[in-house]
């Protein structure tokens, strides 16, 4: 019955994921699909280009929203159940992948930095804000939000590992998952990364859609 428990949980997590919140917010709020300019990438950051800061606002709060919500509910709930840490590390991951790969969406997301967030809140607040922290320096000094993205995925797994113990407990299957979803996170933004590389990459607060 565990495994069960554990299966409904993982699925209803990638569910969750898979509302691309980008795509959502755009229609709810009669802005142009972010999949059909600047980086058509479905995100909080592409959103911006269209101008609206507020739409940008929700959908980076929703995206995160859905990676942390499915970890601190099986953290808070899931021993009743008798889901540990492993199914905390599955819906954490879950949660990601359908951002991802939405399947609402033809399996056509974003690149997922706003739901990790999410999800390292939901496994410790301190590890959470100290990744966030990693973005915010990053993209204040360099104006870039790909390459803030970066370093802060490089760092996450690092942070949790060697991180304090006090604050969060560091368990196998979480790491395990920290450095996938590090690893997908550098994949994803494997255009932005020539671009960097080539000096062309947009920097925060630029490009507006016209």
């Amino acid at each position: 019955m565990v495994y069960a428990y554990s299966i409904v949980a993982t699925l209803l997590a990638y569910l969750l994921g898979s509302l691309s919140f980008a795509v959502i917010v755009s229609k709810l709020m009669g802005l142009s699909d972010p999949r059909s300019y600047g980086s058509k990438n479905p995100g909080a950051t592409n959103v911006l280009r269209s101008g609206s800061k507020p739409a940008a606002i929700a959908t980076l709060l929703l995206d995160g929203l859905k990676g942390w919500l499915p970890v601190v509910l099986v953290k808070w709930f899931g021993t009743d159940y008798g889901l540990g840490d492993g199914t905390m590390a599955a819906v954490g991951f879950a949660a990601f992948l359908g951002h991802l790969y939405p399947v609402f969406f033809q399996f056509k997301g974003g690149k997922g930095v706003a739901t990790a967030a999410g999800v390292l809140l939901g496994v410790s607040w301190v590890l959470g804000l100290a990744t966030l922290a990693t973005w915010v320096i990053i993209a204040f000094f360099s104006r870039y939000s790909s390459l803030a993205s970066l370093v802060s995925a490089a760092f996450a797994p690092l942070y949790y590992l060697f991180g304090d113990r006090e604050a969060w407990y560091v368990d196998k299957a979480m790491l395990l998952v920290m450095f996938a979803i590090s690893a997908l996170l550098v994949y994803r933004h494997r255009e932005n990364i020539n671009k960097l590389l080539k000096g062309t990459e947009s920097k925060l607060g630029s490009g507006k859609k016209a």
